[in-house]
């Protein structure tokens, strides 16, 4: 919001210009006494003197009433301009899988010891922060889907619904895509006035476990109006599954602080996830380390962009009165004058 002066007829201004032209055209200002006296030379210095003080002073005073009314119907005001941004935002629900080989290390460097699970939370975290306008909720799953977040505005609160979760915190083993994208369709249902409705599944495995298959899944969100984004991440050959406690989801580490491997997994096979994102008209996309995952998520961001409009529109504060009461000052002030120290003797 910002505070402007102007007028709301300015093109009454230019009468302004008229008042130097009638001061001209007046000529010299102030009545000759009516008194006669018996020398002309006696009553020139104050004739002169008269006309110079009297007559040029009421006439400025007038001249000033007739500005300020002038600058009064010219309508002086500030102007206080808003601009709202109307957002018709996307409704976004994440689906995360959480099952057990989200814990591999195999998309980040040795060294950094991260899990599958850490690098796609961080990359979830940075795609949140991007989209303020939008109501974004959070589907969890394993061998069961759990809302971790409704559909929200409040992002704040979603990140750090996010950072609860680990690896293990499902204590229903498996992979239920199937169940968790049914369930994410029906949540962006269930939202009123939508004006557009996006998943974005986030997995590693097969789907395994679970009373609904991805496909018909599919076709349940694609009918609810539901667009589908499909992530399979993870490496294209077999990579070992670290030692960790399910009840904290941290690494059990060595005595040399390695990580202990324990099953060996084997790649997943994505093409279901390809048939889903067909079948409701969204994308299918791989990653297999934290740099691609980062750049799809980015891709996904700029397809789905909100559009926001702004209204732009202003309150006014009147401000006449202050150049009338100016106006009415002056010219009581020439009434005083005229008739007191100013007075013509007729």
């Amino acid at each position: 919001m910002t505070g402007e002066f102007e007028f709301q007829y300015p093109w009454l201004l230019g009468l302004l210009a008229l008042l130097p032209v009638y001061a001209l055209l007046r000529g010299k200002t102030g009545r000759l006494s009516a008194l006669t006296f018996s020398s002309a030379e006696i009553v020139r210095a104050a004739g002169a003197s008269a006309r110079a003080a009297a007559g040029r002073f009421l006439l400025f005073l007038r001249l000033l009433v007739v500005a300020l009314g002038i600058v009064a119907l010219a309508g002086p005001r500030l102007a206080n301009y808003h601009v709202e941004t109307e957002t018709p935002g996307i409704d976004i629900m994440l689906v995360l899988d959480l099952s057990w080989s989200m814990m591999a290390i195999d998309m980040g460097r040795p060294a950094e010891k991260l899990s599958r699970f850490a690098i796609a939370s961080g990359v979830l975290k940075d795609f949140i922060a991007k989209r303020p306008n939008d109501r974004i909720g959070l589907i969890a799953f394993s061998g069961v889907p759990y809302l971790a977040s409704p559909l929200t505005l409040n992002h704040g609160w979603l990140i750090e619904n996010l950072a609860r979760l680990h690896v293990g915190i499902i204590t229903d083993l498996g992979t239920a895509i199937g169940d968790a994208v049914a369930v994410a369709a029906k949540r962006l249902k269930a939202v009123p006035n939508s004006k557009s409705r996006v998943m974005i599944l986030l997995t590693d495995g097969d789907n395994n476990l679970g009373k609904i298959d991805p496909l018909p899944a599919a076709q349940l969100a694609a009918a609810l109006g539901a667009k589908i984004y499909s992530v399979g991440i993870g490496i294209e050959a077999p990579c070992n599954l670290p030692a960790f406690d399910p009840a904290t989801g941290q690494f059990r580490l060595d005595a040399n602080g390695n990580v202990i491997p324990t099953l060996l997994l084997q790649p997943a096979n994505y093409s279901v996830l390809g048939k889903m994102s067909a079948l409701s008209g969204g994308r299918f996309y791989r990653a297999t380390n934290q740099r691609e995952l980062q750049t799809i998520y980015d891709q996904i961001d700029r397809l789905e962009k909100s559009r926001v409009k702004l209204r732009r529109f202003a309150t006014y504060e009147p401000l006449y009165a202050w150049p009338l009461l100016a106006a009415l000052g002056c010219l009581a002030v020439e009434l005083v004058l005229a008739n007191t120290r100013y007075r013509r003797v007729p």
